[in-house]
C-alpha cells in the first residue's frame, strides 16, 4: 500500500520519480506551477513538449485535453519525469469540473504506474488561475488517489505538494480521509 505524504514547498525540488504539471492544453508553458515547473526544468522540458504537439497536432482536442495526461522527461529538474496533466476550469461545477479534476489525478497515476514509477508528487491541480475551490478540489485529489491505488499497485509514495500556506491548511485538515 502506498505511503501519502503531505508537503509544503517547492515541487520543482523534489527528488521524487514524477512531478506532476497542472499544465493548460497547449503544454507550452504558463503561469502558475506550470510557468514554475517549465521555468526549472530548462529548454529540455519545452522541447518534449513540443515533440508531443507536434504528434498531436491533428488531434482535435489538442495537445493534452482537460482530464488527460502525458509523460516527459524532466529536463533539468531532479526526479525522472514530469506528468502533465489539464486540469478543469472552474465554471460553477455544472460542466463535469469534479469527473474531469478526477481525471487528472488518475490519469496521472496510471501514466506513473505504466512508465514504472513508484513515487508521484501532485500541486494542487486547477485551484490557481484556473479558479476550483480549494477544498472541493483537495477532496478531490485526496478521494481519487486514495481509489485509485489499488489500481496501481506500483506506486509506492504519493506527496501532496502545498506551495501556499492555505492548501497546506485544508490539506492537513482533511488528513483524516487519508
Amino acid at each position: 500500500m502506498a505511503v501519502l505524504e503531505l508537503l509544503k514547498g517547492d515541487i520543482t525540488c523534489l527528488e521524487v520519480d514524477a512531478i506532476v504539471n497542472a499544465a493548460n492544453s497547449t503544454l507550452l508553458g504558463g503561469g502558475g506551477v506550470d510557468g514554475a515547473i517549465h521555468r526549472a526544468a530548462g529548454p529540455e522540458l519545452l522541447a518534449a513538449c513540443q515533440k508531443i504537439v507536434e504528434r498531436r497536432k491533428n488531434h482535435p482536442a489538442g495537445a493534452c485535453p482537460t482530464g488527460e495526461a502525458v509523460i516527459t522527461g524532466p529536463g533539468q529538474l531532479p526526479c525522472k519525469k514530469v506528468i502533465h496533466t489539464v486540469g478543469p476550469i472552474w465554471h460553477g461545477g455544472t460542466q463535469s469540473e469534479p469527473n474531469l479534476l478526477a481525471s487528472c489525478y488518475r490519469n496521472s497515476l496510471i501514466l506513473a504506474q505504466e512508465a514504472g514509477l513508484e513515487s508521484i508528487a501532485f500541486p494542487n491541480i486547477s485551484t490557481g488561475v484556473y479558479g476550483y475551490p480549494k477544498a472541493a478540489a483537495a477532496e478531490i485529489a485526496i478521494k481519487t488517489v486514495k481509489t485509485s491505488l489499488s489500481k496501481t499497485p506500483g506506486i509506492k509514495q504519493v506527496i501532496f505538494v502545498c506551495y501556499d500556506q492555505e492548501n497546506y491548511g485544508i490539506y492537513k485538515r482533511l488528513a483524516g480521509l487519508w
